[in-house]
C-alpha cells in the first residue's frame, strides 16, 4: 500500500509536469503563428499541430499516432467501464449487452461541436466522481473488514507493475491538454489549474484506495471493478449512475479530439453545420464501440494502454518535443515562458526532462510494458475475446421447490 500512494503522488507530479510542458508547447506554437498574423477562428489547435509547427512533419506523423491511438483505447476504456459498472445495479443483461446499450448512448456525442460544450458538464462531472470516491471510502470504512482478510499485496512483479503502469495511466490522461486549453479563455492559467486538480484528485483517490484496501485487501487483485465488493444499496446505485454519467463526458472528452482529426483529413472542421458534421464523425465511434466489445477487460487493458501509449504520448514525446524546440539559445532567449519559479535555469530544466524519459521508458515502457501485456494475454487465454460477461459471479439457478 505504501508504494501505491507513493506512485500516485510521484505520477501525479510527473503528469502535472508534463501537462506544463505541453501548455508551454501551445503557447509558444501559438506565439509564433499570430505573429504571422494567422487566424484561428473556427479553428481548433490540436497537439500534432503544435508538433508540426515547431519540430517539423515527422514530429507531427508521430504525435498524430500516439495521441490518436491513446485517444482511441481512452474512448474503448470508457464504453467497458460503462457496461462493468452498469452490471453492479442490473445484472438482468450481461456486460457485453449493457457495452452495446451505452455504445449507441455514447455515440450520442456526436452532435457536441466542441469542448466549449462540455463546460458545465465537467463541473458536473467533478461533483459526481466526488460523492463516488467518498461513498467507497465510507462505504468500506462501513463495511469493515472481511473476515480472514488479508493485505500481502501484489504477489508477483507482474501484478506489481501492472498496478503501477495503472497509476501512470490514471495521472497521464491529457492528451487532450491542447483542445481544452484552446477552448480556454485565458489558456495561460492551464498550467495552474491542472496542478490544482491533481492535488484535489489525490484527496478522493488516496482515501478511496486506502479504505478500500484496508476492508478487501488481496481481493481487490482479481476484482478490477471496485463496486463488486461492496453490498448492494441506495447509495451504491446512486454512485453508479453518477459514474456512468461521468464516464458518457469523458467519452465525449476523449472521443471529441478524434473527430476533429477526422473532420480536418474530410476538410469540413470549419464547416458551421452540426447535423452534417455529426453525420461524418459516425466512423470514428464505430470501431471504439467494436473494441470494446472485443476486449472487455477493465483493469487489464488500462495498464496496457498507460505502458504503450500513455508513456509516449503524455510523458515522452512532450518532454523530447520541448528538449528539440529550445535546443538553441535563439529559442531559449525568446520563449513565451521561462520556467516555473522553482526551476529558472534551463540545465535544470533539461536535466529534469532527461529523468522523465529514462525513468518513464525503463519503469513505463519496459517493466511496465512486459507486465501488462503478459497479464492482457492471461486474460485472454482465460476469457477469451468478446468475452460475455467478464469477471461477473456465476449465476446460480433456483431449484424447483421441495
Amino acid at each position: 500500500m505504501a508504494s501505491g500512494i507513493v506512485f500516485q503522488i510521484f505520477y501525479g507530479l510527473l503528469g502535472s509536469w508534463t501537462a506544463y510542458l505541453i501548455a508551454w508547447l501551445y503557447l509558444e506554437y501559438r506565439s509564433r503563428r499570430e505573429k504571422e498574423n494567422v487566424n484561428f477562428k473556427g479553428h481548433v489547435i490540436q497537439w500534432f499541430e503544435v508538433l508540426d509547427g515547431l519540430l517539423g512533419p515527422y514530429w507531427k506523423a508521430i504525435g498524430l499516432a500516439f495521441n490518436c491511438t491513446f485517444l482511441l483505447f481512452g474512448s474503448v476504456i470508457q464504453l467497458i467501464a460503462c457496461g462493468s459498472n452498469i452490471y453492479y445495479i442490473s445484472d438482468h443483461f450481461d456486460k457485453r449487452t449493457w457495452t452495446y446499450i451505452f455504445g449507441a448512448c455514447c455515440s450520442l456525442t456526436i452532435f457536441i461541436p466542441s469542448f466549449h460544450n462540455y463546460r458545465v458538464w465537467s463541473f458536473l462531472g467533478l461533483g459526481m466522481t466526488t460523492y463516488t470516491a467518498w461513498y467507497l471510502t465510507i462505504a468500506a470504512v462501513e463495511n469493515g473488514q472481511v473476515p480472514d482478510v488479508k493485505h500481502t499485496g501484489a504477489k508477483t512483479l507482474v501484478l506489481y507493475f501492472t498496478g503501477a503502469t495503472n497509476i501512470l495511466y490514471t495521472f497521464g490522461g491529457h492528451a487532450v491538454t491542447v483542445e481544452i486549453m484552446h477552448a480556454m479563455w485565458k489558456p495561460s492559467k492551464f498550467k495552474l489549474v491542472y496542478l490544482f486538480a491533481t492535488m484535489y484528485v489525490w484527496t478522493l483517490t488516496l482515501p478511496s484506495a486506502i479504505a478500500m484496501y484496508w476492508a478487501f485487501g488481496d481481493q481487490l487483485l482479481d476484482h478490477s471493478n471496485a463496486f463488486s465488493l461492496l453490498p448492494k444499496s441506495g447509495a451504491r446505485d446512486v454512485a453508479v449512475i453518477l459514474m456512468l454519467i461521468h464516464q458518457f463526458i469523458t467519452f465525449g472528452f476523449a472521443c471529441t479530439p478524434l473527430y476533429f482529426v477526422w473532420e480536418k483529413v474530410l476538410g469540413i472542421h470549419r464547416t458551421a453545420n452540426i447535423l452534417f458534421r455529426a453525420l461524418a464523425r459516425i466512423p470514428v465511434v464505430l470501431p471504439i464501440w467494436f473494441l470494446a466489445i472485443i476486449f472487455p477487460f477493465f483493469g487489464p487493458i488500462n495498464s496496457a494502454v498507460g505502458a504503450l501509449l500513455v508513456t509516449f504520448t503524455v510523458y515522452i514525446i512532450p518532454t523530447l518535443a520541448h528538449m528539440l524546440t529550445y535546443r538553441t539559445t535563439f529559442a531559449r532567449e525568446n520563449s513565451v515562458e521561462k520556467g516555473p519559479k522553482f526551476m529558472q535555469s534551463w540545465s535544470a530544466i533539461y536535466t529534469f526532462n532527461l529523468f522523465v524519459i529514462v525513468w518513464t521508458l525503463i519503469v513505463g515502457v519496459g517493466l511496465g510494458g512486459w507486465a501488462s501485456m503478459t497479464n492482457f494475454i492471461r486474460q485472454i487465454h482465460t476469457f477469451g475475446l468478446f468475452s460475455k460477461c467478464y469477471q461477473c459471479p456465476p449465476h446460480h439457478p433456483v431449484g424447483p421447490p421441495k
